[in-house]
């Protein structure tokens, strides 16, 4: 329903209506909320294992970052943008198995909770940053065009929207960095060591040098706009495949999101 309001913003810019629909996706936060505690509390454990719920936890988070972006910043039409997201990965979500299982013994960890969530916030900065690079690629090309429609009406500028993108980037990078060292603790408790080139932590890495070149590109070269938008897409692209693609495809050590389904 948020996402239909935020679409209908889009071609009318009806202030109502966005306010209808940022209250909408904040009732659905609330929801959710209550659901990801009420799971964590009958299991026993955070939410955070298996696919169903991993997914949820992701969807959840970048509704808590856009909403907190958009108390901040009130940046116009975002939520058309994150909005189908989080549909999607909650669409995806509650196709997979919500059985609750219980945890092998190496996820029995206060770790569980650290780690797994600021590597999910991270991942939620990093899909806005994407949404918001999206967004700079369309409004880049109707100012080529010289389209001065109502979709360039609707977005906001170039230099605004770039900001955004870095913001979320310089917040996102460090918390993905702790992210990797947590995760690296956690192992040695676990399995003895700190580091295996699991096929996680491989695409992990992978991951990491993406963002880490994009960052450096734009703090040391002053990298912006069309490059940096195109860059800060294909590492988000980087990014799914190793938050799903790698347990699904490439079976290791962290594969227990798909056997728990």
């Amino acid at each position: 329903m948020a996402t239909i309001g935020f679409l209908m913003n889009m071609a009318t810019a009806r202030k109502d209506v966005e306010r209808w629909a940022m209250g909408i996706l904040s009732a659905g936060l609330g929801l959710h909320t209550v659901y990801l505690a009420y799971r964590w509390w009958i299991s026993g454990h955070a939410p955070i294992v298996n696919l169903h719920e991993s997914l949820s936890f992701f969807a959840w988070f970048v509704t808590l970052a856009f909403l907190a972006l958009q108390f901040r910043y009130k940046l116009k039409s975002l939520g058309a943008f994150v909005a189908p997201i989080v549909s999607v990965l909650l669409i995806v979500s509650y196709s997979q198995s919500n059985k609750i299982m219980s945890l092998p013994p190496s996820l029995k960890s206060f770790w569980l909770p650290v780690h797994a969530g600021i590597c999910i916030a991270s991942y939620a900065l990093f899909a806005t940053a994407a949404a918001i690079a999206m967004m700079y690629l369309l409004q880049e090309k109707n100012i080529k065009s010289k389209r001065f429609n109502r979709l360039f009406e609707r977005l906001p500028s170039l230099d605004g929207l770039d900001a955004m993108i870095g913001r979320c980037i310089n917040i996102g990078f460090p918390l993905l960095t702790l992210g990797i060292i947590t995760g690296s603790i956690w192992a040695e408790s676990a399995w003895g060591a700190y580091w295996s080139w699991d096929p996680k932590e491989t695409w992990s890495l992978v991951t990491w040098f993406f963002y880490a070149a994009l960052l450096h590109q734009r703090l040391t070269v002053g990298w912006r706009g069309r490059r940096a938008a195109i860059m800060t897409i294909i590492s988000f692209f980087i990014l799914l495949f190793t938050f799903l693609g790698v347990n699904l495809l490439l079976p290791g050590q962290h594969s227990y999101a798909t056997r728990l389904d």
